[in-house]
């Protein structure tokens, strides 16, 4: 009977965790549609037409000025603590550094760069397209205004359009861009535009913004979001060029390892330094010639065993000669006994 195991709930999140064998082949990387192109040009129109309305000064630089008059943070002082909290979700430094801890993470279980590379590129635009437009406009904020009613811009300010807010939507965006469901992307888009709306709400509440640098910064990180598919080729050779890197570096570090010691070849032939003269060319000519083939081992010679002598008979050789002095009183064993002794009674 076969039995299959059961997980639990908490089984189910740990194997998640864990990293995969190799690669997924299903990850999804978005194209540059139709649909896409024309969300990108109704939101650059969108864009275009904020900045038009602020620089002529109109209806809407009005706006802005009776909700500064109306000043959130005295009316409602009572969210005053977790406003200054939440307003940290659209700081560059903490959200970037959280996010990058998570798509680290997921690089390093899907064998990907991706992750990584998609919101360094992203942050990188950011900080291109939305510095270059404060800088350019000058706009000064609402504490720092000087005439009532007035746009404010070209003054050398840098709130418009608002980092916070723009920030907001790239980096929690970054996360719906990348999920690899279109059941984790919905979830992954209303949160990141909930929590980006209400970053910018919060920087308008401090005082710190006007409503239309919201409103601009929400389209400004909107048309980096839209305009990563053209990014995506860029991004996967600079993946590719950054594994054979590691791979380069991963071979030479190998061959810098000892290596094992090999097996005692036949001699070869050493090249003669050239000199001048007959002879030196004999000799070059001799050493381009083969070396001769080494000799085979000579079977073991077995003689035949000779005549066994005792212990008293042998003579020590040693190279100054023998030591033993000569004793010629002694006979050789076997010799005739009667010749060396007298007999008995006569």
């Amino acid at each position: 009977m076969r039995t299959e195991q059961n997980l639990t709930r908490l089984d189910r999140v740990f194997a998640r965790l864990d990293r995969e064998p190799e690669r997924p082949a299903h990850i999804d990387v978005p194209k540059m549609s139709r649909h896409r192109v024309a969300l990108f040009l109704a939101t650059l129109a969108f864009y275009l037409a904020i900045v038009w309305l602020v620089v002529i000064t109109s209806w809407l630089v009005r706006l802005d000025w009776l909700v500064m008059f109306f000043r959130p943070y005295q009316q409602w002082s009572g969210i005053h603590w977790f406003v200054d909290y939440y307003v940290v979700l659209g700081q560059r430094g903490p959200t970037a550094v959280m996010v990058a801890a998570w798509l680290g993470w997921r690089s390093w279980r899907q064998h990907t760069l991706r992750p990584l590379l998609t919101l360094g590129a992203s942050l990188l635009l950011l900080n291109i397209t939305v510095g270059a437009a404060k800088l350019g406009m000058g706009r000064l904020g609402p504490h720092y205004a000087t005439t009532i009613g007035s746009n404010e811009m070209g003054l050398g300010g840098d709130i418009f359009p608002s980092g916070h807010t723009a920030n907001a939507v790239v980096t929690w965006g970054i996360l719906a861009y990348l999920a690899s469901t279109p059941r984790a992307r919905r979830w992954l888009s209303a949160l990141s535009a909930v929590t980006s709306l209400g970053v910018g709400l919060a920087t308008v509440y401090l005082g710190t913004h006007w409503l239309s640098d919201v409103v601009l910064g929400w389209a400004a990180g909107l048309l980096i979001l839209l305009a990563l598919p053209w990014c995506e080729p860029l991004i996967a050779r600079a993946e590719v060029a950054i594994f054979d890197l590691r791979d380069r570096w991963r071979d030479r570090r190998a061959g810098t390892a000892p290596a094992p010691a090999a097996p005692v070849a036949a001699p070869v032939a050493v090249p003669v330094p050239f000199t001048s003269g007959a002879p030196a060319q004999e000799e070059a000519s001799a050493a381009r010639e083969p070396a001769a083939p080494a000799r085979a081992p000579r079977a073991p010679v077995y003689l035949a065993p000779g005549p066994h002598t005792t212990r008293s008979e042998r003579t020590p050789v040693t190279p100054v000669g023998s030591r033993r002095p000569p004793h010629s009183d002694r006979l050789p064993r076997g010799a005739a006994a009667s010749a060396a002794r007298p007999l008995p009674g006569g």
